[in-house]
């Protein structure tokens, strides 16, 4: 069973363009995602969406022929998941308890129980905390935790990391505000600074709790550098996660553009390979 997880950073449902007209940007980042064809869809930014009764959730399920659950946000920008019943199924698991506490955007996992696996499939999507790595790497640390639980080992996560990855290419310092400066890079004595260096930090944290990524596994497979493109002006910090258990399961792995200012990105995982033994342990 092949499913296709993918993750999206909308950015803001509108604009007001420089002749003071709003214009609508859902159209371009729904044409984007039907180019992927998610059987999971994890979005962050959904700002406004449960205004007018749900009206951007009703009219994005319709779109893209999904069902979509929005996660409580403190910050208005919350995070949401989509699914398609076909190919999942009802979904059978669905907490998002302590996340208004412990995340900055918020926190929803859903799952699903499929045949082809032993224990729940769950996903979340995430969105950390843009202003610093100590916080980031709590809510990652509180994230990782509450997915793996009911999967019982399996779990998928995508979203807006918002730091550097595990590894690979430097980023763009140079195309950095400051303000991300003071988070995404090491922090050092300002009237001696020494190299610009990422902080990878949080993606560490995740990686300690269990968790692959996605692209960076495929690269080391195949050396192939487009895998590593920058989501994001100056690093590539939209990332596909999933347990250690699940990594056999990894097919191919994608970057898509369009109708936001973060790139998209989607794996597809064939799910009869994952592990079904001491899927804790596996690496």
């Amino acid at each position: 069973m092949e499913i296709v997880a993918m993750s999206q950073n909308l950015g803001p449902g509108a604009w007001r363009s420089q002749n003071g007209i709003f214009e609508d940007r859902w159209p371009a980042l729904a044409a984007t995602i039907q180019r992927v064809q998610p059987d999971i869809l994890m979005l962050q930014e959904a700002e406004g969406w449960p205004a007018d009764g749900h009206a951007r959730l009703i009219r994005a399920e319709a779109d893209l022929e999904m069902d979509g659950v929005l996660a409580p946000s403190p910050s208005g920008l919350g995070p949401a998941i989509f699914y398609r019943r076909a190919t999942m199924g009802r979904r059978t698991y669905q907490n998002h308890d302590y996340s208004a506490h412990e995340t900055h955007h918020g926190f929803e996992t859903l799952g699903w129980n499929l045949p082809v696996l032993p224990a729940t499939l769950p996903a979340g999507s995430v969105h950390l905390t843009p202003y610093g790595g100590p916080r980031a790497e709590s809510q990652v640390s509180f994230i990782g935790t509450r997915v793996l639980r009911p999967g019982v080992g399996y779990a998928i996560l995508g979203g807006d990391f918002n730091y550097a990855p595990v590894a690979g290419p430097p980023p763009l310092v140079g195309a950095m505000r400051p303000y991300n400066k003071g988070s995404r890079l090491k922090v050092t004595d300002p009237e001696s600074p020494g190299p610009d260096e990422p902080d990878r930090a949080v993606a560490w944290r995740i990686a300690r709790k269990g968790f692959v990524d996605v692209a960076w596994h495929l690269y080391k497979q195949t050396g192939d550098e487009e895998l590593l493109r920058r989501t994001a002006t100056d690093d590539r910090i939209d990332w596909i996660l999933i347990s250690f258990a699940l990594a056999p399961c990894i097919v191919d792995y994608g970057v898509v553009e369009g109708g936001s200012d973060h790139a998209g990105v989607w794996a597809r995982l064939d799910l009869s390979l994952a592990a079904t033994d001491n899927v804790w342990e596996y690496k």
